[in-house]
């Protein structure tokens, strides 16, 4: 097995609030979980993060990664509209600063570091990885 599977998912309760943050993570046989939680935080961010801290945790950069998430604002983001904002000195096209930027910018060097090949899942519609990343979120927010 030459390929890693991520399952990702953030979410915030208030908005902003507290957020929390999942990351399933398959390799053959292994797997992996990782969550942590932030106050005052927005979904948007809690779904960058997720995708942030499980890219981190891959050390090989020879390896393939199949990244899944629920956020059309992460696929959209990273696939889509990066070129742009990097071209246009991380402004959009109404030439406003791109929100949460900092966690842009990172997302933006671990995907440059790593080959990743990004899925959108619809969330809660019984997909079993992203299921498991949406309990990591919602347990890191109970527990902080």
């Amino acid at each position: 097995m030459d390929k890693i599977l991520i399952y990702t998912d953030g979410g915030c309760r208030g908005n902003p609030g507290i957020g929390g943050w999942g990351v399933w993570l398959r390799y053959g046989e292994y797997s992996k979980q990782l969550n942590g939680a932030e106050k005052d935080t927005t979904n948007n961010r809690m779904e960058l993060m997720a995708a942030i801290k499980a890219l981190e945790a891959i050390k090989s950069s020879s390896i393939h990664i199949d990244l899944y998430t629920d956020s059309k604002y992460v696929m959209n983001g990273i696939t889509q509209w990066i070129t742009g904002w990097k071209k246009k000195n991380w402004k959009t096209a109404a030439k406003k600063p791109v929100k949460n930027v900092d966690l842009w910018q990172k997302l933006d060097e671990l995907n440059q570091k790593h080959r990743v090949s990004w899925f959108w899942v619809k969330g809660h519609s019984g997909d079993k990885g992203n299921n498991m990343a949406d309990l990591l979120a919602n347990q890191a927010m109970d527990n902080f």
